[in-house]
């Protein structure tokens, strides 16, 4: 047992501590607020680290702990810059209409209002997912406003498009009840041992945490994140799209090539669309395609961007 004086000063030296290294920024803190969008929906984030803003957008019926926090991938980039995440409208602790109108291009329009909200001019953005392709579309309206983005598990979709037309009957299916099912296997279609078991079971945790209603009102609004070629050839900020060997969306990163200005593609091996998120891997890839583009939110040249077609396979 310690002596009285001896806790007594190991007391006082933890609290000189505490407040010298929250008065240098030594200590790491989380900052969790709110802020409300001109059409009254609320959304909640939390900032966390120092350092050039990283604003990472989750995907869609999950949140941004599960999709950043669960995986480790906020608190590594943390250690290195200032991360902001995020419960997109309709998700998590955020606000969750039933109106579809007030899906679509607001998902867009809220990334920017946070970082209005934080003071943040510039940011690396990286999105997961719909927030992929919500960051597509971020990169087409709001190209002043992002140092650099990565693009995960998300590609060029159309709205004529063969997924696009099967988002209004995953709407459908999410109005009658009948919940996430039709979405996962779409995500993945392998068969594979107990697979029908395995997705009841993320749909029932789908249905638990989810307002259902909000989520079809969502799906049925995606077609507003289309973006074009014209749009695409014309890109001037750095992207890294990172996708699963074996996702079904890797053919909308394929279609890709040729057309997005500015951009490289990391394939993992043997990753689909709900592994990638979980491999080392892509989180050292971001973080050093965030490190080759530092300074940005400082200072920054279009002209400094170099056209890049390159594609490489990573573990």
């Amino acid at each position: 047992m310690i002596p009285l004086d001896s806790k007594l000063i190991i007391y006082l030296s933890g609290v000189a501590f505490l407040v010298i290294a929250a008065a240098t920024g030594c200590a790491t803190n989380r900052v969790k607020g709110i802020f409300e969008s001109p059409d009254g929906v609320r959304i909640r984030y939390v900032a966390e680290g120092r350092g050039e803003p990283v604003v990472l957008i989750h995907g869609f019926a999950v949140n941004a702990n599960l999709n950043w926090r669960f995986y480790g991938v906020a608190q590594k980039l943390a250690k290195h810059y200032r991360v902001i995440t995020f419960d997109n409208r309709g998700h998590g602790q955020s606000d969750k209409p039933h109106d579809p109108t007030l899906y679509g291009a607001e998902l867009v329009e809220d990334v920017v209002r946070l970082m209005d909200h934080l003071g943040v001019e510039r940011a690396h953005v990286a999105g997961y997912s719909l927030g992929g392709f919500i960051t597509l579309r971020l990169m087409a309206s709001h190209p002043e406003r992002l140092c650099s983005a990565v693009v995960c598990a998300a590609g060029w979709e159309r709205r004529e498009g063969e997924h696009m037309r099967q988002l209004d009957e995953a709407a459908n299916t999410l109005e009658r009840g009948d919940g996430f099912r039709m979405i996962l296997r779409s995500l993945d279609p392998e068969e594979k041992p107990f697979g029908e078991l395995r997705i009841l079971v993320v749909d029932a945790c789908l249905r638990f945490l989810n307002d259902t209603q909000a989520m079809a009102a969502a799906v049925r609004s995606l077609s507003a994140l289309e973006v074009t070629e014209a749009e695409l050839r014309a890109n001037r900020v750095p992207v890294l799209s990172i996708i699963g060997e074996n996702d079904p969306l890797k053919g909308t990163v394929d279609d890709l090539a040729g057309v997005l200005a500015n951009h490289r593609v990391v394939v993992l091996r043997k990753a689909n669309h709900h592994t990638a998120i979980r491999r080392p891997r892509l989180v050292k890839e971001m973080l050093s395609f965030f490190n080759e583009h530092r300074g940005c939110a400082t200072a920054h040249s279009a002209d400094e961007s170099i056209s890049i077609a390159a594609e490489h396979v990573a573990p």
